[in-house]
C-alpha cells in the first residue's frame, strides 16, 4: 500500500491560549466590554510567540522574496485559472487493483486535503462503468416517455437548448457512491480517508425539476408511480427512481455544477441529480426518462447494487444514504509532528435531511464531546465540523458520530454488522476510527 499512505495533509499547529467555556457564555450574554478585553488578552497571548520567531532571525519574514521586488505574471496568462504547482500533490486517486479496466473504475476525492463543504469540480470523484466522454450539447437529445400511453399524454423530445430555457434550480447536495467505504466490511482495508471514505463529494447543481418537465409531459400521478432513468453511455445505466421523490421537487437534471457547465466525467452536457440517493442513480448522459407503475427490475438493480444480509438473502432498492461521518485531518496516513493543539475537522451527511448535532470521541467511543457545526447546513449536503484538541503525546482513537434531523444515531461497527454481517459492499456508513501513534502517525484501525 506504499503509494496509498503518503497523502498530503495540512496539520498546523494553533495557539494553545483560547477563550474559556466562561468567556464564551459572557460574549453570548453581550458584555462587550469583556469582549474587548478577552479578545486584548487573547491576542497577546496569540502575539508573544509569533515575536519570539521573528526575534530568532526567521529569513522567510525578514529577507523579502526575489518575486516582491519585480513584476507578477501576466492577467489571463491562464485563461482557465489552475490550482498553485505546490498543490500538485492534491489529486483524484485510483486505488491500484481495484478493478480489471480502468474504465470501469473510480478515482476518489481527497478529503484530507479539502476544506469546507464544496468539492472543487476537478477534485469530484469519479465512478464509471464503461468510461466517461465529452458529448457535444447539440446532439445530446432527452426524452420523456411513458410504458403505457395511459401514463403520459405528451411523449417529448427535449434538446440541450429548449431545458436551458426553462425555470431553473440551483441547490448544493452531496452525491456518494453506494459502495463507498465498501473495502472496510469485514476488516481494515486501506489506510487513508480518500480511499476509505472518497466515492463522495459535494457540489451546487443546477437544471431544471424533473416534475416540471414530466407535468409539461401530462404525466399522470395516479397512474406512474415510477420513473427509469437511462443514461447514454455504453453501459446502458438504467435506473428505477420512485415517484414520491420527484413529486416533492427534489429530482432534477442538472447541466449545471459549481456555476459552471458539467464536466465531461460527471455527465456532461446532462445528469439526473437524486438528493440523498447513492450516486449510481444520479444517472449521467441522461437520455431518457420512462414513467411506469411498477420498479423495473434492470441490470443494474437486480444483481448489482444490492445488499447482503447475513442470511443470505440480497435487499433491492435500498438506496437512501443513512447518516454518516469521517474525520478528514488529522486522519490515516497523515502524522502529527508536535504536541499540543489541533484543529480536528471532518464532514458529516445524510440522505434523509440535515445534519442537527455531531460527537467526537478521542478515546474510541468511551467518552463523547459535541463538536461545531460550521457554516451552512443544509438539507442532503455535506455538514463540516471541528473541534478543539490538545495532543498530549499518549496514543488516541479519534471517531465522529453525526445524528440527523429524524434522530438516526451514526452506528458502530458492532451495531452495523448485528444487522447487516461483514461481508456485504454497500452502504457501509459506521463510525471510522483514526489511530493515533505516540510518534504523532496515524493510522486506520477498527473499533466495534
Amino acid at each position: 500500500m506504499g503509494d496509498l499512505a503518503k497523502q498530503p495533509g495540512r496539520l498546523q499547529r494553533a495557539p494553545e491560549n483560547f477563550l474559556t467555556e466562561d468567556q464564551v457564555k459572557a460574549v453570548a450574554a453581550g458584555r462587550r466590554n469583556f469582549l474587548r478585553k478577552s479578545f486584548m488578552a487573547a491576542g497577546a497571548a496569540m502575539a508573544a510567540p509569533l515575536a519570539a520567531r521573528a526575534a530568532e532571525g526567521d529569513p522567510a519574514i525578514l529577507n523579502l522574496p526575489d518575486w516582491s521586488k519585480q513584476l507578477g505574471m501576466p492577467v489571463a496568462l491562464n485563461p482557465y485559472g489552475q490550482p498553485s504547482k505546490y498543490e500538485s500533490q492534491l489529486l483524484r486517486r485510483e486505488s491500484p487493483g481495484l478493478t480489471r479496466v480502468p474504465q470501469a473504475s473510480v478515482s476518489f476525492t481527497p478529503l484530507q486535503g479539502l476544506f469546507g463543504i464544496i468539492t472543487p469540480s476537478g477534485l469530484h470523484f469519479e465512478r464509471h462503468h464503461q468510461g466517461w466522454v465529452d458529448v457535444d450539447p447539440a446532439v445530446h437529445r432527452l426524452m420523456i416517455n411513458g410504458s403505457d400511453p395511459a401514463f403520459l399524454k405528451k411523449p417529448k423530445v427535449y434538446t440541450m437548448d429548449d431545458l436551458m430555457r426553462l425555470p431553473s434550480v440551483s441547490r448544493i447536495h452531496f452525491i456518494e457512491c453506494g459502495a463507498n467505504t465498501g473495502l472496510e466490511w469485514g476488516n481494515v482495508a486501506v489506510p487513508t480517508v480518500q480511499y476509505t471514505h472518497g466515492m463522495l463529494s459535494c457540489s451546487e447543481f443546477t437544471g431544471v425539476p424533473l416534475k416540471l418537465l414530466l407535468e409539461d409531459c401530462g404525466v399522470d400521478y395516479k397512474k406512474a408511480r415510477y420513473v427509469l432513468a437511462e443514461g447514454a453511455d455504453g453501459s446502458s445505466m438504467t435506473r428505477t427512481i420512485p415517484m414520491e421523490m420527484v413529486e416533492n421537487g427534489e429530482v432534477f437534471v442538472a447541466y449545471g455544477m459549481n456555476g459552471e457547465m458539467l464536466r465531461p466525467e460527471n455527465g456532461y452536457p446532462l445528469r439526473l441529480v437524486v438528493p440523498g440517493v447513492q450516486g449510481v442513480s444520479w444517472v449521467k448522459w441522461l437520455r431518457r426518462i420512462e414513467v411506469g407503475d411498477k420498479p423495473y427490475a434492470t441490470k443494474d438493480e437486480a444483481v448489482h447494487y444490492i445488499d447482503l444480509m447475513p442470511d443470505g438473502k440480497h435487499r433491492q432498492y435500498t438506496s437512501i444514504q443513512e447518516c454518516k461521518s469521517v474525520i478528514t485531518t488529522p486522519s490515516g496516513g497523515q502524522r502529527l509532528l508536535e504536541k499540543g493543539f489541533y484543529n480536528v475537522s471532518g464532514v458529516a451527511w445524510s440522505g434523509r435531511g440535515k445534519i442537527t448535532r455531531v460527537d467526537v470521541s478521542f478515546d474510541g467511543g468511551v467518552n463523547w464531546q459535541q463538536a461545531r457545526i460550521e457554516g451552512p447546513v443544509q438539507n442532503k449536503a455535506l455538514t463540516r465540523f471541528n473541534i478543539n484538541w490538545v495532543w498530549d503525546g499518549k496514543e488516541a482513537m479519534l471517531q465522529s458520530r453525526a445524528i440527523d434531523e429524524t434522530g438516526y444515531v451514526q452506528p458502530t461497527y458492532g451495531q452495523l454488522r448485528a444487522v447487516r454481517g461483514s461481508k456485504s459492499i454497500y452502504h457501509n456508513n459506521a463510525i471510522q476510527t483514526w489511530k493515533v501513534e505516540q510518534n504523532g502517525e496515524i493510522s486506520n484501525v477498527q473499533v466495534l
